[in-house]
């Protein structure tokens, strides 16, 4: 559960903050007419996620059990190359975010409603399609036939959003930049549980050989349907007896992409900041940026 609420957590908050400067913008400018077609690219962007989402949860039923696990395996380990980019992104280019966001929508201003509308959508669909589909594949990963793994997921995208209302009104204070790097950390360790896991599907539906060799089996150590048991795998996509193949894929990601992730090599270390006035005309909250 702790795993999807801090995926919820994650991409909700990027889509907050996205949001937060945009509204904030149009506020601060005295273009309150403009709200309306940007609230409703959020709207379109919202529900085709969503939609998106139900896609993947309710069209996989109908296939057969290999195709199940094929197409399992086939999203979860697209979905790690997703996450695995976008965390690298913000980590790269947040500090600027502000700005590359008010140019474009300076851009949309300029050419109508169906522009602003646009560049609404553009900028919340994408986290909104990757959220959906690494939410999928962890839910799908993590399962243990409770809802917990949803709860969670909604737990998190709860806190994003009153984190991001909480940015705009100024009442909020945060290190963005200390956030970003230890949620994205956390956010590579549970990627590499759902890429092994998809790998392990997509030996069962044998495309990868190797399904009955196992690493190890401690089942009887770490019983899968125990407490400890049922933790581990919701926190960390633990198996207690992965194949070869599996362990080999988690340590081939994990290690490198972890070291790469948090070595400053390569990160510039500047003291941008995050500004998010409210529609008061206060002091705009600042928070330091990676």
């Amino acid at each position: 559960m702790f795993s999807n609420y801090l995926i919820g957590l994650r991409e909700g908050l990027e889509a907050s903050l996205v949001v937060c400067i945009l509204i904030a913008y149009l506020v601060k400018t005295g273009r309150r007419d403009a709200l309306k077609p940007i609230w409703t690219g959020i709207g379109i962007a919202v529900a085709i996620a969503m939609g998106f989402g139900c896609v993947l949860e309710f069209g996989s039923e109908e296939l057969t059990f290999k195709a199940q696990e094929a197409l399992g395996g086939s999203l979860s380990v697209l979905a790690v190359g997703l996450v695995t980019w976008m965390v690298f992104w913000m980590r790269r280019t947040a500090r600027h975010l502000r700005s590359e966001l008010h140019g474009k929508l300076d851009a949309a201003l300029a050419m109508g409603t169906g522009a602003l509308v646009a560049t609404a959508f553009l900028a919340v669909g994408r986290e909104g399609l990757e959220t959906a589909l690494f939410v999928w594949a962890s839910v799908h990963a993590a399962s243990d036939g409770t809802p917990r793994p949803l709860v969670g997921v909604a737990l998190g995208l709860a806190t994003a959003v009153l984190l991001g209302w909480l940015f705009y009104r100024g009442a909020l204070k945060i290190n963005l930049a200390k956030f970003f790097t230890w949620t994205g950390g956390m956010l590579v360790v549970v990627a590499a549980g759902v890429l092994a896991y998809g790998f392990h599907d997509l030996q069962e539906a044998g495309i990868v050989p190797g399904v009955t060799d196992l690493a190890f089996d401690i089942s009887g150590t770490i019983p899968p349907d125990s407490w400890y048991g049922t933790l581990l795998k919701g926190v960390l996509n633990f198996q207690p007896d992965p194949t070869v193949i599996q362990v080999t894929v988690w340590l081939l990601y994990l290690i490198p992409t972890l070291a790469l992730f948090l070595s400053p090599v390569g990160f510039a270390s500047g003291k941008g900041k995050v500004n998010v006035p409210d529609d008061q005309g206060s002091q705009p909250s600042q928070a330091p940026q990676a």
